[in-house]
């Protein structure tokens, strides 16, 4: 084995686990580290690599959705995760859901009989770069201190998260452009914002819905660090019935077009993408459980018909500013012989990380190689996501879960309407994902 490229991964969760999976293909010689079961971490109970340790469902699994796009390109690559996943399944309408102990354990088996991948159980606390050989660090939202701290000694510490803040997110067609007006504090132009305007009784039926929310506890390993600037909107709300109408709700500057007039209170939506398909709901990261979220978010005028692709959390989560950091290939742009995986680098959910691993596995393999790195088209969901992280506004990275709004428009000269535009994502992303397979499958590796 030593003639092959050494590619060494740091983490034997779901982007770990694929990454060495998808590096061995390509005839790298890959040594997995995973701490347990030397060390568990406060979230694990099982010594298993790809250990499920919150809900047992892998998303929607609906090939028309795009959570179940990002599966099938997952199947194309011969995913390891995916194909346990699809041989565990267990009911649960078309979500993809496992039972957790057999899917863990059907992982752990084909991670440590795949030819070329050396598993290591020990704690990593230096991220290990050495010559000649490529790293993957994919340790996810319960990174160790020491590796963390490693980490952020190489990427800056002012690039390291450790916690969420996240506000939700709202697709364009579903705000009511009767009501949400385009303009910004004091602006004449025509403004960087949507706003949606509250009149006094609105507002304070708002802020008491707000109040009687129910909230998602703190697990017992989350110790509450709370700033300002994160702070979830109903612990604001909470010091007062005016305190959201003077602050993120606070209407100074703007002129309501239908009534002439300033409103009682706004809520602001950003724009979140280049094509203006997504906006973000400025200063609303909660703690609300998700059901709560699309109900009281719904009161809103304007947002009574919201489409939402992501809701509001605010827990404990290691992640990295992904678009001051990392190429198109994943690499570290100060370090290139490192590159990060999973929901380190900015990505929400188990399929997520996994493709990121995938895509980490592919480049480090290739890179160990002497090839370029190929990333994957703009049009597939692996593409877009990797868009999303390395395209995104860096002063306002958050993570995300892969969703419609993050692939590209057809092109406006196409004229496709409004209720064929999906199936017209879904059949470019598969006729550009099929080119690059070509390009990247083991089989195309020069000996």
């Amino acid at each position: 084995m030593s003639h092959r490229p050494r590619v060494v991964v740091v983490g034997g969760g779901f982007a770990g686990c694929e990454a060495a999976y998808q590096a061995a293909r390509r005839g790298a010689a890959v040594t997995l580290y995973e701490m347990k079961p030397v060390r568990m971490s406060p979230a694990h109970r099982s010594a298993d690599l790809a250990e499920v340790v919150c809900s047992n469902s892998l998303g929607s699994d609906n090939p028309e959705s795009a959570p179940g796009l990002l599966k099938r390109e997952l199947r194309a690559l011969d995913s390891v995760i995916i194909a346990a996943a699809d041989r565990h399944r267990v009911p649960a309408g078309q979500a993809l859901a496992v039972d957790r102990e057999a899917f863990a354990a059907e992982v752990t088996r084909r991670i440590e009989a795949t030819p070329g991948i050396t598993v290591v159980r020990e704690e990593v606390t230096e991220v290990p770069l050495e010559p000649g050989s490529y790293t993957i660090v994919a340790t996810g939202p319960m990174t160790s201190d020491a590796l963390a701290a490693s980490l952020a000694r190489i990427v800056g510490g002012e690039s390291l998260y450790f916690y969420d803040a996240i506000a939700p997110i709202v697709t364009a067609e579903s705000i009511d452009r009767s009501i949400a007006f385009r303009a910004s504090r004091y602006d004449d132009g025509p403004g960087d914002y949507l706003n949606c305007p509250l009149d006094e009784a609105q507002y304070h039926a708002f802020v008491r819905e707000l109040l009687a929310g129910e909230t998602v506890p703190s697990k017992p390993f989350e110790e509450e660090k709370v700033f300002e600037g994160c702070m979830p909107i109903e612990v604001m709300a909470a010091r007062g019935p005016m305190t959201l109408a003077y602050g993120p709700m606070k209407p100074v500057g703007l002129i309501d077009p239908r009534t002439g007039r300033r409103p009682f209170a706004v809520v602001q939506l950003r724009q979140e993408d280049a094509a203006a398909s997504l906006y973000n709901m400025v200063g609303f990261q909660t703690k609300l459980r998700y059901p709560e979220q699309k109900r009281i978010f719904r009161m809103i005028p304007g947002l009574e018909h919201a489409e939402f692709v992501r809701l509001g959390s605010l827990h404990r989560n290691v992640f990295l500013n992904a678009p001051r950091l990392i190429d198109t290939a994943l690499r570290v742009k100060s370090a290139p012989s490192l590159l990060l995986a999973g929901q380190m680098i900015g990505v929400e959910g188990y399929v997520e990380s996994c493709a990121m691993g995938a895509l980490a596995g592919i480049h480090a393999a290739r890179l160990a190689r002497g090839l370029a790195p190929l990333p994957p088209p703009r049009e597939t969901a692996l593409g877009s996501l990797v868009h999303y992280l390395v395209a995104s506004d860096p002063k306002h990275f958050q993570p995300m879960n892969v969703n419609f709004g993050l692939l590209p428009e057809p092109p406006p000269e196409l004229k496709v309407r409004k209720e064929q535009r999906r199936a017209y994502q879904l059949r470019r992303a598969a006729e550009a994902l099929s080119g690059w397979l070509a390009e990247v499958s083991p089989a195309a590796q020069p000996a």
